[in-house]
């Protein structure tokens, strides 16, 4: 049973859920109820369908991300990376009564706060002239310096991000560096709703040489 986050049960009038509840990755999203807590789900998902192309893979995650936007859009929610899940429906159960406590105090400390993803894509290294026109001992001397200036971009590029990264932590906020993968980095920011405005010109207003910043 994939999981998408979990959350207050009282967040969604049982009745109303089928209408409200945002789409899922591949169908309609349900509630699982247990107690005071709710998780979010999408029953008879398999991540193994998902993972066929690196195409279908990004979207999943695209998609996957925009539930958890969607919903913490009027309520707070603890997101779960991309992937999880549950045997059955029994241990999903059986672990919100576990965790019944400490989830409920985690969400009862996001009250009055925002959360924003952050997506770092990396642009495209844009290597210099062909190789084929070169030829002989030039040829050579050619592709080592390009393979020198991609190594040179790569290392500039990651530490572009770690000094975006430390940027963000010295900032009121909290930073969680989500999954990432060779085409997206990803971090998820909680600010108060008071910090909201600033933090919108975000993109707008941090330029970055290797990555293109979009908040979500």
């Amino acid at each position: 049973m994939y999981v998408y986050a979990f959350l207050r049960a009282s967040a969604y009038d049982p009745e109303l859920s089928v209408e409200t509840l945002p789409m899922g990755i591949e169908d309609a999203s349900d509630l699982i109820v247990c107690d005071r807590l709710a998780a979010l789900t999408e029953p008879g998902l398999s991540i193994e369908d998902l993972q066929q192309t690196d195409e279908q893979l990004m979207r999943a995650v695209m998609d996957h991300d925009r539930v958890i936007q969607e919903v913490f859009q009027f309520t707070s929610v603890l997101p779960l990376r991309f992937g999880t899940s549950f045997l059955s429906k029994d241990h999903l159960i059986s672990h919100l009564q576990e965790k019944q406590d400490e989830y409920w105090q985690k969400l009862s400390a996001l009250d009055g706060k925002a959360e924003y993803l952050v997506k770092l894509l990396p642009y495209t290294y844009q290597a210099p002239e062909e190789l084929s026109e070169q030829t002989g001992r030039n040829y050579f001397l050619a592709k080592k310096q390009r393979y020198q200036a991609k190594t040179t971009y790569q290392e500039q590029q990651q530490q572009e991000f770690q000094d975006f990264y430390k940027f963000l932590q010295a900032q009121p906020c909290e930073v969680v560096h989500g999954k990432g993968d060779e085409e997206l980095e990803r971090l998820f920011v909680l600010i108060s709703r008071d910090q909201e405005d600033w933090f919108r010109q975000l993109q707008q207003n941090h330029t970055a040489r290797c990555w293109q910043i979009h908040v979500a």
